[in-house]
């Protein structure tokens, strides 16, 4: 269910953020953030928004499939509170690995080769697999629950689904990176913009 519940929220974060996180430094390269930023809209929500990936869609829907054949074979039913729990829990999962990835592609108003370290924290996404319970005390599961939150992402909203959630701790720390996370990400990108000058000056 970890493994089903981990490749939805990727695959949702895929479909909607992927594409543009790592398009931004061309955006930057080629001067095309110019026009951009002279719309009357929100820049952030535009850069973030551009392109949907139908296929991250699909993906999920397998996803999604690995988690009812898992919960078949624990002979689990979740409750529709549950379901609305894990949900609102994902949700929260993919803002974190948005705003972690869009902080991280900010970095392209400095290095216009800032999509392999996009990449790179993509390919973090594996950790996200991982069972929190397997790890002692230690700077590993520290760094991956407090600096970058991937032990959070996917494990919180399982043990809703699963009602296997011990304390509503857990619950408030995932919500507290979302909103840590995402205030961060949104002081980068304001600093970035600050200090872009156009491609075209």
């Amino acid at each position: 269910m970890l493994i089903g519940a981990s490749a939805f929220i990727q695959q949702i974060f895929q479909a909607f953020f992927l594409v543009n996180c790592t398009n931004l430094s061309e955006l930057v390269r080629s001067g095309k953030l110019d026009f951009l930023l002279l719309l009357p809209v929100n820049t952030r929500f535009v850069v973030s928004l551009r392109q949907v990936d139908l296929g991250g869609f699909v993906n999920a829907g397998f996803a999604v499939a690995v988690m009812a054949f898992a919960a078949h074979q624990m002979h689990l039913v979740p409750s529709f509170v549950a379901v609305l729990g894990f949900l609102a829990l994902c949700l929260a999962g993919i803002v974190i690995h948005y705003s972690l990835m869009f902080l991280l592609a900010s970095i392209s108003f400095w290095s216009v080769r800032a999509q392999g370290i996009v990449w790179g924290y993509y390919n973090l996404f594996q950790i996200a697999r991982m069972p929190d319970a397997a790890f002692e005390r230690g700077l590993f599961k520290a760094v991956f629950t407090f600096a970058i939150p991937m032990l959070l992402v996917s494990n919180v909203p399982v043990r809703v689904l699963a009602n296997k959630l011990n304390s509503p701790s857990w619950v408030v720390l995932l919500l507290a990176m979302t909103l840590v996370c995402f205030t961060v990400s949104e002081l980068g990108w304001r600093a970035s913009v600050r200090r872009y000058t156009s491609a075209s000056s």
